[in-house]
C-alpha cells in the first residue's frame, strides 16, 4: 500500500469506524469524567480536592505517553500500538467502573490515560495512513467531526446517565463499544510500515518530566500554592529545555527536532498552540461569566456553550473538502480570523444578553475554529515524509496539550489578579491568540 493510494473504501471505512470511535469514547469519557466527579466524591466518601485527581490523573498520563507513544508507533507499527491503546483504553474502563475506591480508581483512569494517548498520538497517522492523498481533507474532517460531537454531547450523556444510574456506568458504557472496536480494528487495520529503533528512556523521561511538571504546574495555579505551582513551571520550562538539548544530539529523536526544522511544519504547530490557547482561554471563562454575571443557571450554560463544539462538527467537513483545492494556509487564517472575531464579539456583549445574541456569537467561534483545524492538521500530517506520520501525529497532541496549558495558565493569572472580572479579559485575551494564529498561518504561504 503506497503513501498515496491508502485503502480501498470499504475496509478505509472499517478502519476509520474504529479510530473514530477511540476518539469519541476518549472525548466523552474526559467530559463525562468531569461533570461526575461530585457524584463519585460523594458516594466514595472522598475530599474534592482529592477526587479531582480522577481528572489528573488521565490527563496527566495521556501528556506524558503522547512523545514516547508516538515514537514506539513508528517503531513497532501503526496498528500495534493504536490497536494496544483501544484494548487498554477498554479494559481500563471496566477496571474504572470496578473500582471500589478512589485510589483504586485513580490508579485504572492512570491507565486508562496510557490508553488514551495512544489513540491521540496516533489518530492523525492513522488517517494518512489509510486516505488517499486527495483525500486526506475528509479523514481529518471526520476526526474534527468526532472531536466536536463527544464535546457537545458529553455533559448531556453524562447528566442522563447519572439520572438512571450511579457512576460506574459512566465507564462502564465504554466496555461494550471497546470489545465490538478491538477485534474489528486489528481484523481490518493495515499493517504499516516500521522502522525499528530502541526507544529512548532518557528522553522519554525529560519528556514526561518536562510536559507533566507544565500540566500539574497549570492545575495548581488556581489554588492556593501557587508559589509551588510557579517552582513547577519553571522546572517544566528546565525540563524541556534538558530535552531539546539531549534531542539535538540523536540520530533519531524522541522529539521531532527534523519536523520542527521544516518552515512550514514548525509555523503550522506554533498556529495550533495559538488557536488551542484561545480555545481554553474561553472554554474555562464563558461558564464563569455565564453563571457568575450574567447569572445564568448550570443548565443554560450548558446549552449556551453547545453552539460552539455543534458549529465545528458543520464547519470541519466542508474545510475537508475545501483543502483539497484551496491552500490550508489561506483556509486556516481565515478560521482563525473568525474565531478571533467571535471571541472580540463574545467580550463586548451587553450585561444582559438576550440566549439567542449569546448564541449566534458562539455559533462564529466554532465555524472559525472548525475551520481552521482540519487545513491545519493536514497541513502538520503531510508536511514531512511519510515515515514519519507517527511523530507528526504524536506532535499534533503535544501542540495542542501545549496551548491548552498555555491558556489555562493565563485564565489562573488573569482570575487571579481581576477576580471575577477576568472573564472579559480572558475573552480578549483568546481573541489575541485568535488573531496571532491567523497572522502565523498566513505567513505559510511563503513557507
Amino acid at each position: 500500500m503506497s503513501e498515496t493510494d491508502g485503502l480501498p473504501p470499504g475496509p478505509r471505512r472499517w478502519v476509520m469506524a474504529c479510530a473514530v470511535l477511540g476518539v469519541v469514547l476518549a472525548g466523552l469519557d474526559s467530559a463525562i469524567a468531569n461533570i461526575a466527579l461530585p457524584t463519585i466524591a460523594r458516594e466514595l466518601s472522598a475530599t474534592e480536592a482529592a477526587t479531582v485527581w480522577v481528572v489528573n490523573s488521565y490527563q496527566l498520563a495521556v501528556t506524558i505517553c503522547l512523545l514516547p507513544v508516538a515514537s514506539l508507533g513508528e517503531s513497532l507499527g501503526l496498528k500495534r500500538i493504536y490497536g494496544f491503546g483501544l484494548a487498554l483504553f477498554t479494559v481500563a474502563s471496566l477496571a474504572c467502573a470496578l473500582s471500589p475506591n478512589l485510589d483504586t480508581l485513580v490508579a485504572a483512569r492512570l491507565l486508562q490515560g496510557v490508553g488514551g494517548a495512544c489513540m491521540a498520538a496516533l489518530g492523525g497517522a492513522m488517517v494518512r495512513e489509510i486516505y488517499p492523498r486527495k483525500m486526506l481533507g475528509q479523514g481529518f474532517a471526520l476526526i474534527a467531526l468526532a472531536v466536536a460531537i463527544s464535546a457537545a454531547l458529553g455533559p448531556t450523556i453524562a447528566a442522563l446517565i447519572l439520572s438512571i444510574a450511579s457512576w460506574p456506568w459512566l465507564f462502564l458504557v465504554n466496555v461494550p463499544l471497546g470489545l465490538i472496536a478491538v477485534p474489528l480494528f486489528l481484523a481490518v487495520a493495515p499493517t504499516s510500515r516500521r522502522r525499528p529503533r530502541p526507544l529512548d528512556l532518557v528522553g522519554a523521561l525529560l519528556s514526561a518530566a518536562a510536559l507533566g511538571l507544565v500540566v500539574v504546574g497549570v492545575d495548581g495555579l488556581g489554588g492556593s500554592a501557587r508559589a509551588t505551582a510557579i517552582i513547577e513551571l519553571v522546572a517544566g520550562v528546565v525540563f524541556a529545555g534538558l530535552l531539546v538539548w539531549q534531542q539535538s544530539r540523536r540520530t533519531t529523536p524522541l522529539l521531532p527536532l527534523d519536523l520542527l526544522r521544516i518552515p512550514l511544519f514548525a509555523l503550522s504547530v506554533c498556529t495550533s498552540i495559538c488557536s488551542y490557547s484561545a480555545q481554553i482561554l474561553a472554554y474555562i471563562s464563558l461558564p464563569f461569566l455565564f453563571q457568575t454575571v450574567m447569572h445564568r443557571s448550570a443548565v443554560a450554560t450548558g446549552l449556551l456553550v453547545t453552539p460552539w463544539p455543534l458549529l465545528v462538527a458543520v464547519a470541519a467537513p466542508i474545510a475537508g473538502r475545501l483543502s483539497a483545492r484551496y491552500p490550508a494556509a489561506i483556509l486556516g487564517s481565515i478560521g482563525m480570523a473568525i474565531l478571533a472575531v467571535g471571541l472580540g464579539l463574545l467580550s463586548t456583549m451587553p450585561a444582559l444578553p438576550a440566549d439567542w445574541d449569546v448564541a449566534w456569537r458562539m455559533a462564529l467561534c466554532g465555524i472559525g475554529f472548525g475551520f481552521y483545524q482540519t487545513p491545519n492538521n493536514l497541513t502538520l500530517m503531510t508536511a514531512g515524509p511519510p515515515e514519519r506520520s507517527g511523530a507528526a501525529s504524536g506532535m499534533v497532541a503535544v501542540a495542542r496539550t501545549v496551548g491548552w496549558s498555555l491558556g489555562a495558565a493565563l485564565v489562573a493569572l488573569i482570575f487571579g489578579v481581576r477576580g471575577g472580572a477576568g472573564a472579559v479579559t480572558c475573552l480578549e485575551a483568546g481573541a489575541a491568540f485568535a488573531a496571532i494564529g491567523a497572522i502565523v498561518s498566513v505567513s505559510r504561504t511563503r513557507a
